[in-house]
C-alpha cells in the first residue's frame, strides 16, 4: 500500500474495515516525512511522540466501535494555529520559543474525532507573503520543482499534502494564503465565509480578513474536514450561529442548472498563457457538466489588491504591537524601556513584517487616515456590493487563482510589488468575506500545477463543494510530484 495514494476518505474506510491500523498510518506518514522533508522543508516541528500516542488512542476508539470520519487520520497544522503544548512560531524569530497554552477552536473541534497531528508546518512570517520565502526558518520548496516556491503563506501545509506526507493540513487564509499555495502545489485549497469558522487560537494577522483554511487531496476530503471545523464559537464574536449543512450530501457528479459567472476583469494582461488556457478549459468543462456559463463583470474587483494592501497593514500594525519583548516571545534587553522595544522588534521581526508595520502605521496615522485607510474601507464596500449583485444572478463565480505558476526562488524578492501582485485574483474574497475553493485544473508543459478558483455567496460553501467535486471527477487528474 502506497501512503501517498491515500485520501482521508479511503484511509478512513481502511481503518473502519480493520485493513490498517491508525498506528500503521502514523508510521507510514512519519516514514514519508523522513524520506522527503529534508528536500522540501514543509515541517518546522514533527510531533513524533504525541502523534504516536494519538494513534494508539485512535486504534482503541476504532476497536471499541467509537471511530469517526477523521479518527486516526494523520494531518499537519500551520504554525500560526495554536495546539496546546506545541510550538507556535508563526514563522517568526520573535515567537521562536513560544509554546501554545491552549488549543485553537478548530483544533479542539477536530480533536473530538481523534485525528493524529504529525506536526507544525512552515509559513511566511505571520502569514505575510506568497512564497514561504519570508519564513524566519528557511523556505519550503515546491514538491513539483525544488527550485520553485510552493506559494504562501500556507506553503508548508500545501507542500506537505502535495508530497504525501500527511492526508490533509490546516492553513489560514487572509488574502489567498490557502488557495494560492494549493494552486501552485496541485492540491485542493479552501477558504470559508468570514464568520463560518472560528478564528480563536489563530495568531492574528488581519482580524477582519483572517480565516482558517483546509488543504487536502480531494474536494470530498476538504468537505469532510470542514464539516467538523464549521460553526459558531463563544470565543469568537465574529462567528455566526447559522446551521451547518451536511456538505458531503452535496457531492454530485454534475452541475446541471447552476449559473456560473466568469468575470472579464480576471482575464488580464500579465496572466501566463498556459495558466489562462488551463483555466478556460476548466470553465468549458463546467458547460459540459450542464452549467450555464456566462461572461460577467465585477467592476471594482481589480481595486481589491490596492484596498487590501492598506487595510491589512493597518490591522497588522495594531495586531503586532503586542510583541513588545515584555509579555511573551523574544525579549532583548535595552538601557531603558524604549530601547528594549526597539531591540526586540528590530531583531525579532523580518524585513517584510517591518515593511507592513510601517505602511500600516503610516496609513492610519493622523493626517493620512482619511486619504488612505478610510478610502480603502469605502472601496471594500463597493467590492462587497459587486459580489452581492453578481450573486443575485449567478450561483457561482469562476476565476484563475494566480496569474502565474510557481516561480523560482528569489524571482520576486527584490521587488515586493511583484510579490503582492500574486494575490490579485484571491484578495477580493477576503475583502468581501465570501468563500472560495481551489481545484487542480491541470499541469503546464513544464509539469507545474494550475488551480481554478470557485467563489460562492456568503455561507454557501456547499455550492463550492458540489461544483468543485463535479469538476474534479470530470477532469480525473492524478497529480503526483516525482519526489
Amino acid at each position: 500500500m502506497d501512503f501517498t495514494d491515500l485520501t482521508v476518505k479511503s484511509a478512513a474506510e481502511l481503518l473502519a474495515h480493520k485493513k490498517i491500523s491508525a498506528k500503521e498510518l502514523f508510521e507510514m506518514s512519519l516514514k514519508r516525512i523522513r524520506q522527503v522533508d529534508d528536500k522540501i522543508h514543509a515541517f518546522l516541528y514533527v510531533a513524533q511522540e504525541q502523534a504516536k500516542q494519538q494513534a494508539v488512542e485512535a486504534d482503541q476508539l476504532i476497536a471499541d466501535g467509537e471511530g469517526f470520519a477523521l479518527t486516526g487520520i494523520p494531518y499537519a497544522v500551520k504554525d500560526n494555529i495554536l495546539v496546546k503544548g506545541m510550538q507556535a512560531t508563526a514563522g517568526s524569530k520573535i515567537l521562536e520559543n513560544y509554546k501554545a497554552t491552549y488549543d485553537a477552536t478548530v483544533i479542539k473541534k477536530l480533536q473530538l474525532e481523534n485525528p493524529v497531528i504529525m506536526g507544525k508546518t512552515n509559513l511566511d512570517e505571520f502569514g505575510m507573503g506568497v512564497s514561504t520565502e519570508n519564513s524566519a526558518f528557511g523556505p519550503t520548496k515546491n514538491p513539483y520543482d525544488l527550485t520553485r516556491v510552493p506559494g504562501g503563506s500556507s506553503g508548508g501545509s500545501a507542500a506537505a499534502v502535495a508530497a504525501g506526507e500527511v492526508l490533509f493540513a490546516l492553513g489560514t487564509d487572509t488574502g489567498g494564503s490557502s488557495r494560492q499555495p494549493a494552486s501552485l502545489c496541485g492540491v485542493v485549497g479552501f477558504k470559508p465565509t468570514y464568520g463560518r469558522a472560528s478564528r480563536y487560537g489563530l495568531i492574528p494577522l488581519g482580524s477582519s480578513l483572517d480565516q482558517p483554511g483546509v488543504l487536502a487531496k480531494t474536494v470530498e476530503d476538504a468537505a469532510i474536514v470542514f464539516q467538523i471545523m464549521a460553526g459558531s464559537d463563544v470565543h469568537d464574536s465574529t462567528t455566526l450561529p447559522k446551521p451547518v449543512p451536511d456538505y458531503s450530501a452535496f457531492l454530485k457528479p454534475d452541475v446541471k442548472g447552476l449559473r456560473v459567472g466568469v468575470p472579464k476583469e480576471y482575464f488580464i494582461e500579465g496572466i501566463q498563457p498556459e495558466v489562462r488556457q488551463i483555466v478556460e478549459q476548466g470553465i468549458a468543462k463546467f458547460q459540459d457538466l450542464g452549467a450555464i456559463v456566462e461572461e460577467m463583470s465585477l467592476p471594482n474587483a481589480m481595486h481589491a489588491l490596492s484596498a487590501y494592501y492598506i487595510i491589512l497593514p493597518v490591522e497588522i500594525s495594531a495586531n503586532l504591537s503586542r510583541y513588545d519583548g515584555i509579555r511573551y516571545g523574544l525579549s532583548v534587553p535595552g538601557k531603558n524601556l524604549e530601547e528594549g522595544y526597539f531591540q526586540t522588534r528590530s531583531q525579532g521581526f523580518g524585513a517584510e513584517v517591518k515593511r507592513r508595520i510601517m505602511i500600516g502605521t503610516y496609513a492610519s496615522s493622523a493626517g493620512y487616515y482619511d486619504a488612505y485607510y478610510k478610502k480603502a474601507k469605502q472601496v471594500q464596500v463597493l467590492i462587497k456590493q459587486d459580489f452581492a449583485r453578481a450573486f443575485e444572478r449567478y450561483d457561482l463565480i469562476v476565476t484563475p487563482t494566480s496569474p502565474s505558476t510557481a516561480f523560482k526562488f528569489g524571482e520576486k524578492t527584490a521587488d515586493p510589488i511583484q510579490a503582492y501582485l500574486e494575490d490579485i485574483f484571491t484578495v477580493a474574497l477576503n475583502i468581501a468575506g465570501v468563500p472560495g475553493l481551489v481545484v487542480p485544473a491541470g499541469l503546464t508543459s513544464q509539469g507545474l500545477p494550475v488551480g481554478l478558483q470557485i467563489i460562492a455567496p456568503h455561507f454557501a460553501e456547499e455550492k463550492l463543494f458540489w461544483a468543485g467535486h463535479a469538476l474534479e471527477q470530470a477532469l480525473n487528474l492524478k497529480l503526483k510530484p516525482n519526489l
